[in-house]
């Protein structure tokens, strides 16, 4: 199924008549294909669910693009991104083709299902700045951080989801809260991977995100755990390059408080519901995907 997505991919890509855009995008990583792997579960293997599959698939990987410029990111799934490679203008150059294209597809498929995904792209750009933004300071608002990583991550595979539904003629609501449960759950295990994994596994060094200034909920959790005084030395390793004694300290806090079971069964009681409604539908594969979801290397 996902073959045939990545055909059309390729076919929408080799329409644009430009043999360099071809070149990079050949070199992008294809990933897991998670939002096409929802979109063809839910709607079928048809040319609309694979058009949207596709459409879907090209904007996340404009986002990636972004993203990995904004985050001065050198690799992308174990090898070495395109701003790393071709330098930051051309990543966000490509990145601006892929938005473009799959907006100029996505113009002629049923309205709704172009103001669903539009309507998450938009939440997608403005969880993005959110991200920067709360990178200045020591972030201890809970609420504040899962309004981000919405936003960021969940939007648009619960906007895959919901699409879907739409283009199936399933219950909208069950299959949108099912995406949203998933992608919030996706990003808070790979935020608790950054803790918890070694750097071959992540392929990054593991703490990355805090010494970038990302106060994910592990350490949200971390500082409400603490005392004063501990409180403080975490603060003042926000957004720097630790030590390895501060690497060793934050770790070892980390175990002492439980910090990552604890985020581990948050993630966990999103799935759960996810499962629940999933079940109700008979949707095995689905169901799948969110049990591995919450199994990944933690």
């Amino acid at each position: 199924m996902l073959s045939a997505v990545e055909r059309k991919i390729e076919q929408y890509i080799i329409s644009l008549e430009h043999p360099e855009i071809l070149s990079l995008y050949r070199k992008l990583p294809a990933g897991k294909r998670l939002r096409a792997k929802l979109i063809l579960y839910i709607a079928g293997n048809n040319i609309s669910s694979v058009m949207l599959a596709s459409i879907v698939e090209m904007i996340h990987a404009a986002s990636l693009l972004h993203d990995d410029v904004i985050d001065d990111a050198m690799t992308r799934r174990n090898k070495p991104s395109i701003n790393a490679i071709y330098g930051n203008k051309l990543a966000i150059m490509l990145g601006d083709v892929l938005y473009s294209k799959g907006f100029n597809e996505l113009s002629i498929m049923d309205a709704k299902i172009a103001q669903i995904i539009s309507d998450a792209v938009i939440k997608l750009s403005i969880g993005e700045l959110d991200d920067v933004g709360m990178s200045k300071t020591f972030n201890t608002n809970k609420e504040q951080y899962i309004k981000m990583i919405y936003g960021k991550t969940a939007s648009l595979i619960e906007a895959s989801a919901h699409a879907a539904a739409l283009l199936a003629g399933k219950p909208q609501d069950k299959y949108r809260i099912y995406g949203k449960n998933l992608g919030l759950a996706f990003q808070m295990i790979d935020d608790l991977l950054d803790v918890v994994s070694d750097s071959a596994t992540l392929g990054k060094p593991a703490l990355h995100d805090f010494e970038e200034g990302k106060t994910t909920l592990p350490y949200i959790y971390l500082y409400e755990a603490l005392n004063e005084q501990e409180k403080i030395r975490l603060q003042s390793m926000h957004g720097k390059m630790l030590s390895k004694n501060e690497s060793v300290w934050v770790l070892e806090n980390m175990k002492i408080h439980n910090i990552p079971q604890k985020c581990y069964n948050e993630a966990r009681a999103l799935i759960d519901e996810a499962v629940k409604l999933m079940e109700t539908e008979g949707e095995a594969k689905l169901l799948l995907i969110a049990k591995e979801m919450i199994d990944r290397n933690f």
